[in-house]
């Protein structure tokens, strides 16, 4: 248990702090970043699987129509959840990408009832409720739909959806992912490269090691996630999650020093305040369900 949080805290400082990574490449396009973290990536993906001798898998993965359609799919989704978040980071709308992994758990719950057919319990409606009334005070003070956070929250509970009744696990999932998106990511550098654009092959020696990083700091915090999420309860795993959009928020405000005024506060308290509700609920359900089974 002790190690499971280990590893899942790990796992949401490290996404909480990415933003100190990204804001080191805001002079690479955001585009090309997302194409050097998928070859990269790979690369670091490719040496753990080699370390642990697991290859086994990759041949029948790869003969199998469905798995490589569903991977297609993840891996597409992943791919502009990594785009819009790189972009929001470095245009100065790190507070606004928080806002989208603060909401990512009701979105999961409405997937889970539009699309699993799951029923949702009295709280679960209420929580929602608070939520949408958080997003639509949002929408109304900033004259638009806070189009970042919800593309997030959208984009990554797609991903969590069909990685949910994948076949393969997060290791393996992730080297399908990174191996179907690479071949185009090395044809778009290829190009940056012919065209004399490529941020890599133009920058120094900082840029470089920089840009390699992307795959380490991609690929760790999934392993230590995955590892985590085995050793812990979910009803655990679900209230450390908000580490990394806190530190994300805290990073936002308080050295970037974006804009948060009163009414955005107003927007963000009212959804902490359906994740509070949605959180207790779930704990208590979960404890119900324990003494039910006693």
């Amino acid at each position: 248990m002790q190690t499971g949080i280990l590893y899942a805290c790990a796992a949401y400082f490290i996404w909480g702090l990415l933003p100190l990574y990204l804001k080191a490449l805001k002079h690479v396009p955001a585009l090309e970043i997302l194409m050097h973290r998928m070859v990269w990536s790979l690369v670091f993906l490719a040496v753990v699987l080699a370390l642990k001798k697991h290859w086994g898998w990759i041949k029948p993965a790869l003969a199998d129509r469905k798995v490589i359609m569903r991977f297609v799919a993840s891996a597409g989704v992943l791919s502009i959840n990594w785009f819009i978040y790189i972009w929001a980071v470095n245009a100065g709308r790190v507070v606004d990408a928080s806002l989208g992994y603060f909401i990512n758990p009701l979105v999961n719950v409405m997937f889970g009832y539009f699309l699993l057919h799951e029923r949702l319990r009295p709280a679960q409606w209420a929580a929602i409720s608070v939520a949408a009334a958080g997003v639509l005070w949002l929408t109304v003070q900033a004259g638009q739909l806070p189009w970042i956070g919800l593309l997030l929250a959208a984009s990554f509970g797609t991903y969590g959806l069909l990685r949910k009744t994948a076949s393969l696990g997060a290791l393996e999932g992730l080297s399908l992912e990174t191996l179907l998106l690479t071949p185009f990511a090395l044809a778009w550098l290829g190009w940056l490269v012919g065209h004399g654009q490529s941020g890599f092959v133009n920058g120094d020696a900082h840029t470089h090691w920089l840009l390699i990083a992307a795959g380490p700091i991609t690929a760790i915090p999934l392993l230590l996630f995955a590892a985590g999420a085995r050793r812990i309860p979910m009803s655990l795993l679900g209230l450390l999650q908000y580490i990394g959009p806190t530190l994300q928020m805290g990073l936002g405000v308080f050295l970037w020093h974006e804009p948060f005024g009163q009414g955005k506060l107003i927007g963000f308290a009212l959804i902490w305040s359906a994740l509070l509700l949605y959180t207790l609920e779930n704990l208590l359900h979960g404890r119900k369900q324990k003494l039910a089974a006693a």
